[in-house]
């Protein structure tokens, strides 16, 4: 099927033409939400702008991930491209280098206060298109994650807990669209919940007003006993908490009729409630056969009793987890062993398997995570130092949050939730990656779309409603 004929090629010098016919609709929203003047009414960096503001230089490195650059050098084919500095009404764009120097001169307040310029934007849009998406709770994630590198000479850099050498980010996100909204860049070697609970306070301050109820979620490392009492009188939470001696012996010390089966979605079912057939389970085969220690759920308790940690005024609900599983070696079946899981929190609206099920949903920000490490790049660390570093996951990290703005935007719904969870990756090839031909006139800039994409529909939906809604 696959067929040549003879094939000449020629270089248009006529027209201005770019494969990334989606940037213009993207850049429309960002500058009527006004984050270009945020950023450069938050950021001081260049003594003077000639030509460039420090919007330029931010919105030039995020729209190089937004575009599919995964490093610095590649803005060097953006300057190339006539079409794409039309579509952004720019005559001149900095260089990787120029790039870089801006990156080098950020402090710590610089970066907070650039994150903090990107979150003043925020509201115009959950208060606007994406407040179904924050109803009826607005839930806000906290983990941190190691951004490993093979270099040398960073400064700040440290070997983590599991030996490999970087930094160890914060990321705190919003769970209902997915955005980033505080990245923070720390050694290595830093736990999890190392500066944590001021972070959350900050991402509590900016979501709180614009939601009717918050719920913060963590793993075991962010149960920060000494803030609980300040968050319950604000928010809801449900954190992880450690298995320690107290916890286990006041579970064990249950009885038996406080104990309640979890019942857990059965995966693999159909809109009609019935079960696809299955393949067979090469992996538990082999582990059978070579004699591997093979564990295996066999149910799930849960129960619920009231506990005050030692640096709170008040006690908590928390809800124990306990597991029965099998252990077998080989055809040798083993003693059966049973694990105890806690959860603390302050919702008593939900029954113990649901505070549960909310717990584990948190681990839907792993996905948030991996696509800021592969898809956008964010976590890379090309440049020389921390802060550096930092500034540029942030930059970074704002094409991501672009991504989920745009979303915002669309008519449908579904279209809207879709989007928001869709892969960075895959936005790229279906809202960015179009061809098109750029006219640019006094007042005006013509983009010609000039091939077929089946995701055109919600490319002009977005871009239709960007241009009605007056922000702000």
């Amino acid at each position: 099927m696959l067929t040549s004929g003879k094939v000449a090629y020629e270089v248009g010098g006529n027209l201005d033409a770019t494969c990334f016919g989606g940037i213009a609709a993207v850049h429309r929203l960002v500058t009527k939400l006004g984050l270009v003047d945020q950023i450069n009414d938050g950021l001081h960096l260049l003594k003077v702008h000639l030509p460039y503001h420090e919007s330029d230089h931010v919105l030039n490195l995020t729209y190089n991930v937004m575009c599919g650059g995964t490093r610095l050098e590649d803005i060097e084919r953006l300057r190339h491209d006539t079409a794409y500095m039309n579509a952004l009404g720019a005559d001149l764009i900095p260089d990787p280098t120029t790039a870089g120097d801006f990156c080098r001169r950020f402090a710590e307040d610089d970066v907070v206060e650039l994150m903090e310029a990107i979150n003043a934007v925020r509201p115009q849009l959950w208060t606007g298109r994406g407040g179904d998406l924050l109803a009826p709770i607005a839930y806000i994630d906290a983990d941190g994650t190691i951004a490993p590198t093979s270099g040398r000479r960073k400064a700040g850099m440290d070997m983590s807990y599991n030996r490999i050498w970087g930094y160890a980010p914060l990321i705190v996100s919003l769970a209902n669209t997915k955005e980033v909204l505080y990245l923070v860049n720390r050694p290595g070697n830093a736990p999890s919940h190392q500066d944590a609970a001021s972070w959350i306070d900050k991402a509590i301050d900016l979501v709180r007003p614009h939601a009717d109820r918050v719920c913060l979620r963590g793993d075991t490392d962010f149960s920060l006993t000494a803030n609980f009492d300040r968050w319950a009188n604000k928010v809801d939470f449900i954190f992880g908490m450690d298995n320690n001696t107290a916890l286990r012996a006041r579970a064990e010390a249950l009885a038996q009729t406080c104990w309640t089966r979890m019942r857990r979605d059965t995966p693999g079912q159909n809109a009609t409630g019935q079960t696809r057939a299955r393949r067979d389970n090469h992996k538990q085969a082999i582990v059978a056969e070579r004699g591997y220690l093979n564990l295996e759920l066999n149910y799930e308790d849960v129960a619920c009793f009231d506990y005050q940690p030692g640096k709170c005024d008040r006690s908590y609900r928390v809800v124990a987890l306990r597991k029965n599983i099998s252990r077998s070696r080989g055809e040798q079946v083993l003693i059966d062993e049973v694990r105890y899981f806690f959860y603390i929190t302050t919702r008593t609206d939900l029954t113990a398997e649901q505070v549960v099920a909310c717990a584990n949903q948190r681990c839907d920000q792993e996905n948030i995570i991996a696509s800021l490490k592969s898809g956008v790049g964010a976590l890379r660390v090309p440049l020389h130092d921390l802060v550096s570093n930092w500034a540029y996951m942030v930059i970074a990290a704002l094409a991501w949050n672009i991504k989920s703005w745009f979303a915002m935007m669309m008519h449908r719904k579904a279209d809207r939730r879709d989007y928001i969870r869709m892969e960075f990756r895959r936005f790229f090839n279906t809202i960015i990656l179009i061809p098109a031909i750029v006219t640019r006139r006094a007042r005006a800039i013509t983009i010609r779309l000039i091939g077929y994409n089946p995701a055109l529909d919600r490319l002009f939906s977005a871009w239709n409603t960007t241009e009605r809604t007056r922000f702000g």
